[in-house]
């Protein structure tokens, strides 16, 4: 069984190459994103490499190799079933659900994980609308687009939020711009870089081009009209 430390590792190399799409992660960002120096985490990458989980190369990175994805998203799987558990069934504000899923997730046995997952009725996301591996490891994610992308006028779901610090999470909390929310786009200003959004039954709420985007949304075919600024 992987380590804590391990289990650590592999699940933010697995998060970030979603971003650079399957290439190498450079050692300072993963140092960075683990919270260690750089030689540490080089220390730690190697010995990941040296099971076969990753694949390692001095100038260009970290990346996982099958086996080390598949674990990640074993490891992933346990932390988002575990945020839902927290906020459905115990009732802590989703704020601090990822905080607690953290400690959480490297000691739940796999036992205990089923029956949490058959008690919330085989979710697809979480609470953050982020989507839920298999239990198998496979992970089914929809093609979604940001408030940012949307034009005057659209009307979108909120799917998913990607900002999940606790500041950020009561921000969307309080502005009504939550999962499952419906949002009208009242108006866009790209060279102020800002957009009104307004959520059913909500005051509008002015946000940023960069606070905008940190919000996923569907259908993404909205994005195909004509913009009608005002």
């Amino acid at each position: 069984m992987a380590s804590r430390t391990i289990e650590n590792y592999l699940k933010q190399l697995w998060l970030e190459q979603q971003d650079t799409r399957g290439k190498y992660v450079p050692m300072g960002k993963l140092a960075a994103l683990v919270g260690v120096t750089a030689g540490t985490a080089t220390t730690m990458v190697k010995a990941i490499a040296d099971s076969g989980l990753a694949k390692y190369a001095p100038r260009a990175g970290v990346r996982l190799t099958r086996a080390g994805e598949q674990l990640a998203l074993h490891v992933l799987r346990r932390h988002r079933l575990l945020e839902l558990f927290l906020v459905e069934i115990l009732g802590i504000d989703w704020s601090d659900a990822h905080a607690e899923a953290e400690e959480l997730e490297h000691v739940i046995s796999e036992t205990v994980l089923a029956r949490i997952d058959l008690l919330l009725g085989h979710p697809s996301v979480d609470p953050h609308g982020d989507p839920i591996p298999s239990s198998a490891g496979k992970l089914e994610a929809p093609k979604l687009c940001s408030l940012a992308e949307l034009h005057t006028g659209n009307t979108t779901i909120i799917a998913r939020i990607v900002d999940q610090s606790s500041e950020f999470l009561r921000f969307a909390q309080s502005s009504g711009l939550v999962p499952k929310a419906q949002v009208v786009i009242e108006h866009t200003n790209p060279q102020a870089g800002a957009i009104s959004a307004r959520p059913d039954g909500k005051e509008p709420v002015m946000l940023s081009m960069v606070a905008a985007a940190k919000f996923l949304v569907r259908p993404c075919a909205a994005t195909r009209g004509k913009r009608r600024n005002k």
